[in-house]
Order: structure tokens, then C-alpha cells, then sequence
């Protein structure tokens, strides 16, 4: 008999996935939930023939040992993976996967939410509601921005940045603007009137809401910064389900405060779960706990992908996701 891959999965995984492990492999699960730290992850290459790790797991070249290295595939849980150290797993000859795909609409589902919410200060409305100090209505109370036919800019048309530009404009009658690196000409995005833009400026001169859906990693990080907040519309919103990092912070706390722009939707955060202070305390900020992909039907999808490179992998066949 045959001696089932040995995998760790580092954080709880949906139910249904953790049995379909259990079942194929000799399977390691985290059954306290706590992330695991460096000494554990780096144990963990010289003990299992898989890493099955997710977004909260920080895989910088330092945990990667140099010798003796088990592990022959990281299969991550999530389409963003700018928190492996890729070239290091690459050096290693480790298989890298993500889960591309089956976040699509709930991502961008989130990404409408957090646009809606802050510009009809939903937020701030529960929350007054909530805190018994709603009066009743009046004509003046809790004025927001009208979100129909306004001009949405995405920057990076990717899955996400079409699926959330189709319901901008289909859903809302919005005006599609977008940036991305290549060149995009497809008969959806031709359907959606959406127009591509030579650079981010021009994008952001012209959006009376911005949505980021490019990814994570150092490419990107702070493609939104100071210089770039202070070419959006002075009425718009910023609204990212990307990653935190491609946000410079301080420079958004800097550009709400001076009210250099509207407000913001936040999903995601530099640092999480850290989340600065100065944000949580903003009225006219809607803050969300990274929930993205959070529904039951998309969180089993994505284990599931990455069931399915594991086991493709251990059976030697070509890998659906592969990243590296």
C-alpha cells in the first residue's frame, strides 16, 4: 500500500473540504485556528509534502529552509499570493496554486456593497439608528451622493474589474471607465460601453468612484498614493477588494481628513487584521473584515480548487492553478 502525501493545512477550512483531505491525503489540520508562526511554518517545510496555506500566512523567503525541504507544493486557499516569497519557492523547485475564478462575483458582490454603503452613508445611518439617536425623518438628514449614471473607474479589468463594472453599469446605468496594463478588447466590456484610459490619472480625473481589482505584491504597492489621491474628483470615493498594500494608508487618512476626497470602502487592509485608528474613527469610512469571498458557496469552491491542484499534482498530471 501506497503512502498517502503528507499535507498541513494552516488555518479551518469549510467542512466539506476538510473531509475530501482527510479522505485523499494523511491530512494535518488546524484545529484551533490560530495563524502559525514562523518557526511552525518553517517546521512545516521539512515535515509535509504540502502547505496548504491562505492570505494571513506571511511565507517571506527567511521560512523557507535551505536543506532538507519536504514540501513540494504550496497550494494556497486564494486567488492573491504576494505574501509567498515566490521566487524563493521557485529557487526551491516548490509548485506554487492559487483559486482563481470561483471568487468572482462575491468579491465584486462586496466591492457594490461597500460602494453603495458609503455613498448613502449606510454605515453611518445604522450605526445613529442603532445608538437611539435618530429623530425621524427629515429633509435635510444624512444627505449622501446619488450612485446611478455617476462614472465608475476601475483599474485593473481583470475577472473582478469586469464583474463589478458589469454590475456598475447594467445594475446602475454607470459610465465605465478602466485602466489595465495590457490591452483589453472583448465583446463584454465593448457591451458595457466601457472605455480603457492610457494611465491611472486619467482614470482617476474622470471616476466619481474608484475601484481596485489589480493585485497585491511589490509591483503595486501604494499604486495609490498621496499624488494619486489628490488627482481623484474632490467629491469621489475610493473602494478596494484588491489587497491593502496597493493603498498607501497614512496618504488616505491624510486625503479623508483634508477632505481631498468623499470617502472610502475598505475590505482589505496593509498589516491585517491591523486596521489604523485614525480610519475606525472616520464617519464617512465604510470598513469591512476582509469578507470578499466569504459566502458558504465560494469558501468550499476555493478549497476544492485546491483540492483539486493537490491532488493533480500527486498524480503527476498538469496543474489547473499553477502559478509557479
Amino acid at each position: 500500500m501506497t503512502m498517502k502525501p503528507r499535507v498541513i493545512v494552516t488555518r479551518r477550512w469549510p467542512a466539506a473540504v476538510e473531509q475530501v483531505l482527510a479522505e485523499r491525503f494523511d491530512t494535518t489540520f488546524n484545529k484551533g485556528d490560530a495563524p502559525l508562526g514562523l518557526t511552525e511554518l518553517k517546521a512545516a517545510f521539512l515535515n509535509f509534502d504540502a502547505i496548504l496555506p491562505t492570505v494571513s500566512d506571511k511565507l517571506p523567503a527567511a521560512v523557507f529552509p535551505d536543506a532538507e525541504i519536504r514540501t513540494q507544493i504550496l497550494a494556497n486557499f486564494g486567488v492573491g499570493f504576494s505574501h509567498i516569497d515566490i521566487a524563493a519557492a521557485k529557487a526551491r523547485g516548490i509548485a506554487v496554486t492559487n483559486t482563481p475564478g470561483v471568487l468572482t462575483d462575491c468579491t465584486a458582490d462586496i466591492g457594490m456593497s461597500l460602494l453603495l454603503s458609503v455613498a448613502r452613508r449606510a454605515g453611518e445611518g445604522e450605526r445613529q439608528l442603532r445608538a437611539g439617536q435618530w429623530a425621524g425623518w427629515c429633509p435635510t438628514h444624512m444627505i449622501g451622493t446619488k450612485v446611478t449614471g455617476k462614472t465608475i473607474g476601475i483599474i485593473g479589468m481583470g475577472r473582478i474589474g469586469k464583474a463589478m463594472a458589469r454590475r456598475a453599469h447594467f445594475g446602475f446605468d454607470m459610465d465605465v471607465v478602466f485602466y489595465n496594463r495590457s490591452k483589453v478588447d472583448d465583446a463584454e466590456t465593448r457591451a458595457m460601453g466601457a472605455r480603457q484610459l492610457s494611465s491611472i490619472e486619467e482614470v482617476l480625473a474622470a471616476a466619481d468612484f474608484v475601484s481596485l481589482h489589480c493585485p497585491g505584491g511589490a509591483e503595486n504597492r501604494h499604486l495609490i498614493d498621496a499624488d494619486r489621491l489628490g488627482a481623484m474628483k474632490r467629491g469621489a470615493f475610493l473602494i478596494n477588494t484588491a489587497r491593502g498594500d496597493v493603498v498607501d494608508q497614512k496618504a488616505l487618512v491624510a486625503a479623508l481628513r483634508e477632505g481631498q476626497i468623499a470617502g472610502a470602502g475598505l475590505d482589505v487592509y496593509d498589516g491585517e487584521p491591523d486596521v489604523p485608528s485614525a480610519l475606525i474613527e472616520m464617519q464617512n469610512v465604510v470598513l469591512l473584515p476582509h469578507l470578499g469571498s466569504a459566502t458558504e458557496e465560494t469558501r468550499v469552491a476555493m478549497g476544492m480548487k485546491a483540492v483539486d491542484n493537490l491532488t493533480a499534482f500527486f498524480e503527476g498530471r498538469a496543474l489547473p492553478d499553477k502559478v509557479v
